[in-house]
Order: structure tokens, then C-alpha cells, then sequence
């Protein structure tokens, strides 16, 4: 239960609660006038208060950040499972992530110890609350403290007003009813599932519409295209895989591509000489053509005409001579001779060795040809890894435009199987069922006598689990506030009797705006009746006119209206002690 609020500012009005039925009262002050309102008393702040320190974002936003409150140590005092003594928790706006314990709960994750006072950080303090005052397990996806603490504490700011189902006007029907449904004793789990089927079919919704963009609809792509683009893929990386696969590394690539220069290089030189041999060669041919044996037989005939009778001796001398020449050309012709010899058989070498050359350049070009490098195989592998990296980002559109074609159909088929799975666990929970439809029943005939048709529906609905609780109107004003009054109240019973919620229920003076008095005097008394015999605490706040009423409608507030009370009043008004 909750026991006292209260602040670090002396002008602040501490409010002591007790247990039972709780009524915190804005009155009139004698100098108020009729233009003066009872909405700034503070009564829908000391709740915004209570969601602070009990977990509460305290974000920009938040009542406790505004400038006059944000440097106000606020402070609770309540009941915890475990310390008999209760636990004292304490936060400002200023510094909103830290929470202050004293005691520190056990299994808490303390930032800093100081004689049994404990700091925590604000995640650790919602975790503490969700383990100790709900009781959720370890993992509990789709259902956290904070939405729960909605049903029990609803804010005027968030519309939690508007409709029984929702604590606030952006909570989904799902995560609204995934959170009751533990409250009230259902397959919490089942039900939550209705929230992942509509976040899967929100995204689905999403890609469709983007699908049909002409820039983001390139992105996945439809089926009928993709499935030709990877047909052309798994070509291109089975071919550059088979080259891979028939791909030889020669060793000492470079030492053959450098003996197979060195090779190319020689069959060329060996070609440059052979053209100068071959040059020299027919010069020397010519040049023994040219070496005849000197002609001396016109001599006698010309000195003969001269009348010159040559003697003996002189032809023997032009004998010796013509021999001597004869013998030079013969030594001519035959060094000619053996030097064009010596040039064919270089010639002849120079051919033998420039086909060996030739047959063992084209071995090495061979070898080069059928095989390669290191650095060209891991080419060929980087390009492999392109390709299929390719194929896979084309395999997972496929993937994407396959699901998005097919994703509307299937998440028809599982809402239909979660629909059948829900509505066999109602039935077998039909005692948990069975109980919450009484209460809410009796509640409602406590309000409104045996004429009016009231009663509480489970069932398996297309989007979430439909809770349906309702009251037959008769075109009489609040009759929608107080089917949230009675279903609040059946929900905050169920949920103290099966462990699942701290022992208190809160509402707003808001929610009984436009209620007949002899409704709002009923539900006052049924409140403190049900508390009372629950051993639970309902907080209420309401004007004192308000009270008047319900008092002239036979609602006795005896000792349940709480000793602080709230004024109108300008100067030291209101919760806080002053205006702003």
C-alpha cells in the first residue's frame, strides 16, 4: 500500500495515506470566487507524482521537470514484498535516472551504498518494481511495469479516460490487452503474440508500399525478374569457379616468364648474325668469282707489232711472274674458300640452335599458358567472391519479394490458428474467466441495480484478445466512466488475489466528470466495501462539492477522507504550496 507523499519543499503539502478507501479533497476557499477552479489543486499531479517515483520517465515533459519543480527532491513511502518496514523511494527532475532507496531491496544492483541507503538507475528501479510488485517473470516480452502501473494509476494526460482497454490514446488494442490478460489470470503469452502478428503485418504494409515506389521498389524487386538475374549469377560464378578449379600454379612463375625472355632474346641475336654472315658470305662468293689468273699471251702479239723480238730470258721471267700470280689467286680462292665455309657452318649451328631454342621457348610459353601466378589465382578468386556475394545479396531480395508476396496470406492463415489457440485457452481458464465476469457484474449491479444489463466478454478478436466489458446506457451521462470504474476495480481485485500487482488502485477526480451523484455516492461506498474486505487501498480525488453530493446520496466518508486537503486558494493553494 501506499503510505506518504512528500517533498524536499517545506510548502508542499505531504499527503499520509492509509488503507482502504482513500478521498483526496480540493475545497473552496471563503475568498474563492466563481471564476476560480479547482483544476490546478494538484489532485491529477499528486498521480503524475506517483508514476515519477514509481518509474516514470520524468522526461522533458513531465510535471516534476518544470522549472519550479525540477530541482524538488520528491519522496513515497510504501509497502514492499520482502521489508516490514516498507521502502522510502526518492527522485528529482534534475536528476531523473537516479533513483534513491532506502532500504535497498535485496538482489538490487546498487550504484552506490551509504549505510543501508541505496542509488539506483532508473532501469533498475523498473526492473526492481516489475519483480517484486508484479511479479513478471525473468523475460516478459510485450508487457513491462510501466503499461501495468496504467491500469492501476490512469492519467488525464494520456487519455487513459478515453477507453476500459487502453491506458493511454497510443497504446495499441494488443499491448493493451497482452497487459490485462496477465493482470487478470490469461495466457498472457497467447495474447501477446496478437501484437507480434501486427507488427509483422505493419511492416508488411510498409515494404508493399514501398515495393510500389519506382526508386525503393528496385530494392527488393519482384520474384519474376529476380529469378532471371540469379539464373545469370550462378552462370557467371560457376564459370569463373570452373577456371578456378582447372587453374595450375606454376612454381617459380617469374623465373620461367624471365628464362622464357631470355630464350626470345638469344633466337634474335642469333637472327641478327645470320643476316650479317649471310651478307659476308655473298660478298666472299662474289669476291672468288672475281680472282682469275692474270692473261700475259697479249704480250708477245703487242711487242711483236712493235718490232721488239722478246728473248728467251724474257719469256722465262714473264713465265715466273705469271706463276707467282697464279699462286696468289689460287691462295685467294682458297681462303675465300674456307672463310664462306666457316660462315655456312656458322649458319648451319646457329639454325640447329635456334630451333632447339625455338622448341624449348615454346615449352616454357606452354607451361606459362596452361598455368599462372599466385596473385592471378587469387584474382580469379576475389572475383568468385564478388560474384557469389552478388548472388547472395539477389538470393535474400528474392528471399524479401518471395515473403512480401506471400507475407498477407500467411499472416491471415496465423491470425486464424492464434484466433483457435485463444479461444481454446478461454475456455480452459473458464474459472478465471468466470470469476472476472461476476465481479464486474456484481460491481455493476451495485451501480445500477438488477435492470441494467452489465456484463464482461473474453473472446479471440482478428487484431487482439477482445476484452468487452459493458453496462447497457440509457442515454444517461457517465456511463462509460463508470464501466472503466468497474473493470478497473475487477481487474486491480484479481490481480492483488493472484499475486500480480501491488494492493492499490488509483483514479483521478476526471473519471467520475458527467456521473450521476447516486453513481458516484454507490461507487464511493462500493469502493471502500471492496477494499476494505480485498485488504486493498483505493486512492480517489475528487472536489469537495463532488463529495457533498455523493454524501446527500447516502455515501458515509466517515474516516476515509485523507487529513491533507487541497484548496483553491492562489497564494499557498494546491499541492505544491504555490502557483506556476
Amino acid at each position: 500500500m501506499l503510505r506518504q507523499l512528500n517533498a524536499s519543499d517545506s510548502r508542499f503539502k505531504t499527503v499520509t495515506f492509509q488503507a482502504g478507501l482513500n478521498i483526496l479533497v480540493a475545497d473552496t476557499t471563503g475568498t474563492s470566487s466563481e471564476t476560480d477552479s479547482r483544476n490546478s489543486a494538484g489532485k491529477s499531479s499528486m498521480i503524475e507524482l506517483l508514476h515519477f517515483l514509481l518509474g516514470g520517465s520524468g522526461d522533458k515533459d513531465s510535471l516534476p521537470a518544470h522549472r519550479e519543480l525540477r530541482q524538488t527532491l520528491f519522496r513515497l513511502s510504501l509497502d514492499w514484498p520482502g521489508l516490514p518496514g516498507g521502502i522510502t523511494v526518492e527522485r528529482a527532475a534534475s536528476n531523473a535516472g537516479t533513483i534513491r532507496l532506502q532500504p535497498l531491496p535485496e538482489g538490487a544492483a546498487p550504484g552506490q551504498l551509504d549505510l543501508g541507503v541505496g542509488e539506483a538507475r532508473l532501469p533498475e528501479w523498473q526492473r526492481l518494481i516489475e519483480r517484486d510488485l508484479f511479479n513478471l517473470p525473468a523475460e516478459h516480452p510485450g508487457i513491462t511495469g510501466r503499461n501495468l502501473f496504467g491500469f492501476l494509476m490512469r492519467r488525464v494526460a494520456s487519455h487513459a479516460f478515453n477507453e476500459a482497454t487502453r491506458s493511454h490514446s497510443r497504446q495499441s488494442n494488443a499491448e493493451g490487452t497482452t497487459g490485462l490478460a496477465y493482470l487478470l489470470g490469461l495466457d498472457w503469452q497467447l495474447a501477446d503474440r496478437y501484437r507480434t502478428l501486427q507488427a509483422r503485418e505493419t511492416t508488411s504494409k510498409q515494404l508493399r508500399k514501398a515495393a510500389g515506389d519506382p526508386v525503393l521498389g528496385r530494392i527488393v524487386g519482384k520474384t519474376s525478374e529476380l529469378r532471371g538475374q540469379i539464373a545469370v549469377a550462378e552462370h557467371r560464378a560457376r564459370e569463373v569457379q570452373r577456371q578456378i578449379e582447372a587453374f595450375r600454379v606454376v612454381p617459380e612463375y617469374d623465373n620461367l616468364r624471365l628464362h622464357a625472355d631470355q630464350l626470345d632474346q638469344r633466337i634474335r641475336r642469333l637472327r641478327n648474325e645470320d643476316v650479317v654472315d649471310r651478307r659476308n658470305l655473298t660478298d666472299l662468293e662474289q669476291a672468288v668469282e672475281e680472282a682469275v689468273d692474270p692473261d700475259v699471251a697479249y704480250l708477245e702479239s703487242a711487242y711483236a707489232e712493235l718490232g721488239i723480238v722478246l728473248g728467251d730470258q724474257v719469256r722465262r721471267s714473264f713465265a715466273d711472274v705469271q706463276t707467282f700470280h697464279s699462286s696468289v689467286v689460287r691462295n685467294r680462292r682458297q681462303y675465300l674458300a674456307d672463310e664462306a665455309t666457316a660462315i655456312r657452318a656458322r649458319l648451319a649451328e646457329r639454325d640447329l640452335e635456334r630451333e632447339q631454342l625455338g622448341t624449348q621457348l615454346a615449352g616454357v610459353l606452354r607451361t606459362l599458358n596452361e598455368g599462372g601466378a599466385l596473385d592471378a589465382l587469387t584474382t580469379l578468386q576475389q572475383i568468385l567472391a564478388q560474384e557469389q556475394a552478388l548472388l547472395s545479396a539477389l538470393r535474400h531480395r528474392f528471399e524479401a519479394a518471395q515473403a512480401l508476396e506471400t507475407s498477407r496470406r500467411e499472416i491471415t492463415q496465423e491470425r486464424v490458428v492464434l484466433q483457435q489457440e485463444m479461444d481454446t485457452d478461454i475456455g480452459e481458464r473458464q474459472h478465471v474467466v468466470n470469476e472476472a465476469v461476476v465481479l464486474f457484474a456484481e460491481y455493476a449491479k451495485t451501480l445500477y441495480g438488477d435492470d441494467r444489463e452489465a456484463y464482461l466478454r473474453f473472446g479471440p478478436g482478428e487484431s487482439s484478445l477482445k476484452i468487452d466489458p459493458h453496462i447497457a446506457s440509457d442515454n444517461s451521462g457517465g456511463i462509460g466512466s463508470m464501466v472503466i470504474f468497474c473493470f478497473d476495480l475487477t481487474v486491480a481485485v484479481l490481480a492483488r488475489r493472484g499475486g500480480r500487482a501491488p494492493d492499490f488502485l488509483v483514479h483521478d477526480s476526471h473519471l467520475f466528470d458527467g456521473v450521476d451523484e447516486r453513481q458516484l455516492a454507490r461507487a464511493l461506498t462500493l469502493a471502500a466495501e471492496v477494499s476494505g474486505r480485498e485488504g486493498m487501498q483505493y486512492v480517489v480525488t475528487l472536489n469537495s462539492d463532488e463529495l457533498d453530493k455523493a454524501a446527500r446520496r447516502g455515501f458515509d466518508p466517515g474516516n476515509h477522507v485523507l487529513g491533507q486537503r487541497l484548496t483553491d486558494g492562489f497564494d499557498d493553494g494546491g499541492l505544491f504550496g504555490f502557483r506556476f
